[in-house]
């Protein structure tokens, strides 16, 4: 087995042009497998389209001892059309900075729990064990979490997870929780007619944007969340009509709610459909719950003392407003405590010139090394196997 050095996987993962769309994640994830496999990892392979792979790797613990599991996507976003400095596909270092698509969001914390992952795999035999889900299609919807969490033979090979920890960029610094995502379609219809007639028309945009102008005023009735504050709705996009002489006999917007944790979805869709009224109809794009593990749990407290040792800074309750593959698979391996926590920097992510610090990556590798490992030594495990 030959161990890789994390910033050097990084840069490796990089070369690998995984945009999405197309995604084309099966070429990485086919070099993670034989990588892993090398570690005596077991692999698993599951795509949801053709070339769109994701793995999910593990090395079994005692029967009935959770393990612990890291979650990263492969997939990246596009380019845009700034001139990037550096070749985005080559992973260039200057000046302790690795740049790449990727770098931040979020290549680097797969390469460093997998780097971490290897250097344990002999500990973590036959005592707690060690699993990855490794995911492609995260970036336009979390398709491939998604999918992968309606296999039942795949959660069932992932197995109960006891603590999971999703490798998104923080630059090492501890996430407890996140927004959950809630994407409506709103659509109006009407009656069409010459432009020159309206009156023997019904207008469907007038009836959206009625409803906008209530959406503009819409208040949640739960309250907000202690970390989080109140969930928050968006109209982000709307269009009717064919032609300017017509009247539009349909018009469509869409919402984006970000809710937190405690927010039921149904009950928002509930309270919208009461707001709008019967003349707007929705339908659901995107439902995503949000997650979130309070501060005092054990497990947390751990990773908070673990982090403090690395960046020499006491982390601080702290939430994001994006969503992640967590919300797709933490009700199904056991709804584990879960902290959102990776080398890369959070201000990169999506950005021309992304790059992630090569100390980050070290330092993450280490740190989840060191998670790994008082995860197999928790004593509560071994007396939870053994009874």
């Amino acid at each position: 087995m030959n161990i890789p050095d994390p910033v050097k996987l990084t840069q490796e993962l990089i070369r690998f042009n995984t945009i999405n769309p197309p995604g084309n994640e099966d070429e990485l994830c086919n070099y993670l497998s034989e990588l892993l496999k090398s570690a005596n990892f077991e692999c698993l392979n599951v795509d949801f389209a053709p070339r769109r792979r994701s793995i999910v790797a593990r090395i079994p613990g005692a029967k009935n001892t959770p393990n612990i599991c890291f979650t990263g996507h492969v997939d990246v976003v596009p380019l845009g059309d700034r001139q990037w400095e550096h070749e985005p596909f080559s992973g260039v270092i200057q000046d302790g900075k690795l740049f790449g698509r990727g770098s931040s969001d979020m290549k680097s914390g797969i390469a460093a729990f997998v780097v971490a992952a290897m250097k344990t795999a002999h500990l973590a035999k036959g005592k707690s064990g060690i699993s990855m889900i490794i995911t492609a299609g995260e970036e336009t919807g979390c398709e491939g979490a998604f999918y992968i969490a309606q296999q039942k033979e795949v959660i069932d090979f992932i197995g109960k997870v006891g603590c999971f920890v999703v490798a998104e960029p923080t630059a090492n610094e501890p996430i407890i929780g996140h927004k959950g995502a809630y994407w409506l379609r709103a659509k109006a219809e009407g009656i069409t007619a010459h432009g020159s007639m309206p009156e023997r028309g019904d207008n469907a945009f007038y009836k959206l944007a009625k409803g906008a102008l209530l959406l503009e005023k819409f208040q949640f009735d739960t309250p907000p969340h202690d970390l989080m504050g109140q969930g928050t709705l968006n109209v982000g996009t709307a269009k009717a009509g064919l032609n300017i002489n017509s009247v539009p006999d349909a018009a469509e917007m869409t919402l984006d709610i970000r809710s937190v944790p405690g927010q039921s979805h149904k009950h928002i869709f509930g309270c919208l459909c009461k707001t709008l009224g019967p003349n707007i109809k929705l339908e659901t794009i995107m439902d995503v719950e949000g997650i979130y593990t309070p501060p005092d749990h054990p497990w947390i407290q751990t990773v908070f003392a673990f982090c403090e040792e690395i960046n020499g800074v006491k982390p601080v309750p702290k939430s994001i407003s994006y969503f992640t593959d967590a919300s797709a698979l933490k009700g199904l391996i056991g709804e584990p405590p879960t902290v959102v926590l990776g080398p890369g920097q959070p201000e990169m992510a999506h950005q021309t010139n992304e790059f992630c610090f090569t100390d980050k990556i070290i330092q993450a590798t280490a740190l989840f090394e060191r998670l790994i490992i008082d995860w197999q030594n928790n004593k509560s495990h071994e007396e939870a196997n053994a009874k």
